[in-house]
């Protein structure tokens, strides 16, 4: 979308987590370098959200970081997206909670995580474990939201179709053409919000 959309009502908007908030895909490729030694696999190569289909790697190594993700157990650090913590505490202040969910089975180690970067303003903060990414949109609606910032393309189209807007956080693996409302960064979020 090129025009600046109307201004979003921090109450009505949730958060995918990973590839959103957390740079999940940065801590798979520093997981591939730490535990593994694989050293062949960059960001810009992740162009599908099926890491299959885009990355020429042994199914069980590929398997075993994604597991290591999914329960913690890795060395290198989950960093945030640039400015991600920054703009949610500012969206949990005005609209006194902040609605995280994810297609994980569970929340795991996210919880912690999220209490961190949240810096102390995690008691406005509520993680929903979907275990898939479509009942995405029963949470979406039972909590009255109409905005999602999400990185699967796939997801988007669902969000839409049940009249949730969803907007897209740019990816290398999200890069094909879309009519959604998308986002660079957080910075860029930030400024369509009406705090």
């Amino acid at each position: 979308m090129k025009t600046k959309p109307k201004t979003i009502d921090p109450r009505k908007i949730a958060f995918d987590i990973d590839g959103v908030i957390a740079d999940t895909m940065g801590l798979f490729i520093d997981i591939l370098h730490e535990h593994y030694n694989v050293h062949t696999v960059h960001y810009e190569d992740i162009t599908d959200y099926q890491l299959e289909d885009c990355l020429d790697l042994d199914p069980e190594v590929m398997a075993g970081a994604v597991d290591r993700i999914m329960d913690g157990n890795y060395r290198p650090i989950l960093k945030p997206m640039d400015g991600a913590g920054r703009v949610l505490r500012r969206i949990g202040g005005s609209a006194g909670r902040i609605l995280l969910i994810t297609a994980r089975h569970y929340a795991g180690p996210m919880g912690p995580w999220i209490e961190e970067l949240l810096d102390g303003h995690r008691e406005n903060s509520e993680i929903v474990a979907t275990g898939a990414f479509d009942a995405k949109i029963d949470v979406l609606m039972q909590n009255g939201i109409d905005w999602f910032m999400e990185d699967r393309l796939e997801t988007c189209h669902l969000l839409q179709e049940a009249g949730i807007a969803p907007i897209v956080f740019n990816q290398p693996w999200n890069s094909r053409p879309h009519d959604y409302l998308s986002v660079d960064s957080w910075a860029q979020l930030e400024q369509w919000i009406d705090f």
